[in-house]
């Protein structure tokens, strides 16, 4: 067996399980989760509607190998929504992938651009999506966290980061806006980091699977628009992710795609190619369709925006926690052990929350999500607003 393989970390929900095994939840409340960041708005019909209608089209069925590289269709739908949202010229033959999700990419470019034959960092943000960690592992790499700031609503702290450790680093792992804290990186901080790329030679993986649920008049700033802005339109050693999952409530699909440097893109299409990553042609239809509309992707920030507006201030009154710039997720300070926090809530209260400190790892004598925990609003408004009621009247009830 690969031996790396030892060096992975339980995923954060096993280490729930564990945590919970042998609690009875109150029986006298039905159970509510708020631990899984998976979307539960409606899929749109016009989607499903997508998929249907694209098993009758001609070459489109199942009989044949989908191209790895994906449909010209698809890609010039990506194309074409990167320059509505970010005002981005992309060349769709060159500079777009199509990916099975943004999970499964973000793993799979690390392999791709991890030279392990000299040593090898990967820096990424603390608390983070374990992916990251697990990819810059089994590429056999070794991770640097760098902590998210409170003080400065849980941005990144790239100053941490030691010279030495960016001599080293062939990746780095941006996400913007950023799970758990949904802090969003403004031009300034991409600017610092294309100046330590240009120094150390590292290319920067931007997952932005959250940049359509925000609270802000102003949509989150994506990396490869910042690039543009900052004079870097080849997007030199880019590579942005992000995905139809939380956009358009699709996560079943496994559906998204990656744009970026032409070069880097190239490599990356050659290790898809042997790794068997090609997406079904009746997903592909469906994705294009659902990237070319952005009314349903209005309304289901308009849902997540009434939601938090809900049980946000209710939040507020019992815990360290604010609107984030973005995602659908509450990144709230409690009062003592984060671990004995969400195991008492769903035994007193039966709901589910994750432990800050299963986000993050010990780095500097500290863990930056212990103490806290992360929160998905992804349930209907009703059920949500009732999560928040229990949570109050257990921390109420607190000693």
């Amino acid at each position: 067996m690969n031996p790396l393989l030892s060096r992975l970390q339980p995923y954060p929900f096993e280490r729930l399980r564990q945590l919970f095994a042998g609690i009875t939840p109150n029986p006298a409340l039905r159970p509510i989760s708020l631990g899984i960041g998976e979307p539960k708005h409606p899929t749109p019909a016009f989607i499903k509607q997508a998929l249907a209608a694209a098993m009758e089209m001609p070459g489109s069925d199942l009989a044949g190998y989908p191209p790895t590289a994906g449909t010209p269709q698809l890609r010039e739908a990506c194309a074409a929504w990167l320059q509505r949202r970010y005002g981005l010229q992309v060349d769709a033959a060159t500079q777009v992938l199509p990916v099975n999700g943004s999970r499964e990419a973000l793993f799979a470019f690390a392999q791709t651009v991890i030279d392990p034959t000299r040593p090898a960092v990967v820096v990424c943000p603390n608390p983070f999506y374990q992916i990251y960690e697990g990819a810059a592992l089994l590429a056999g790499a070794e991770p640097f966290y760098a902590p998210s700031d409170p003080a400065r609503n849980f941005a990144v702290d790239w100053d941490s980061v030691p010279e030495a450790t960016w001599a080293k680093t062939q990746l780095l792992y941006v996400c913007s806006p950023g799970n758990p804290t949904g802090a969003v990186m403004p031009l300034d901080e991409w600017r610092k980091l294309f100046a330590l790329q240009d120094r150390h030679g590292f290319i920067i993986a931007s997952d932005e699977c959250y940049s359509e649920i925000y609270f802000r008049d102003e949509p989150p700033l994506g990396g490869l628009e910042a690039a543009a802005k900052l004079g870097r339109q080849d997007f030199r050693g880019l590579v942005a992710f992000t995905s139809l999952s939380k956009r358009s409530n699709v996560p079943g699909m496994r559906s998204g795609f990656v744009a970026g440097d032409a070069q880097v893109l190239r490599q990356f299409l050659l290790y898809r190619t042997y790794h068997g990553s090609a997406m079904s042609p009746i997903v592909q239809h469906a994705s294009a369709v659902a990237w070319s509309d952005e009314q349903h992707v209005v309304d289901n920030r308009e849902q997540y925006r009434r939601k938090f507006a809900q049980v946000a201030p209710l939040l507020e009154q019992v815990l360290d926690v604010r609107l984030p710039d973005a995602s659908f997720y509450l990144w709230a300070g409690v009062r003592g052990s984060d671990t004995a926090f969400a195991r008492d809530l769903l035994a007193q209260y039966n709901v589910t929350v994750l432990p800050g400190s299963y986000l993050a790892r010990e780095a500097g004598g500290f863990n930056p999500g212990a103490g806290r925990v992360r929160m998905a609003l992804v349930a209907d408004t009703a059920e949500c607003l009732e999560a928040a009621q229990r949570i109050v009247q257990f921390v109420q009830s607190r000693p």
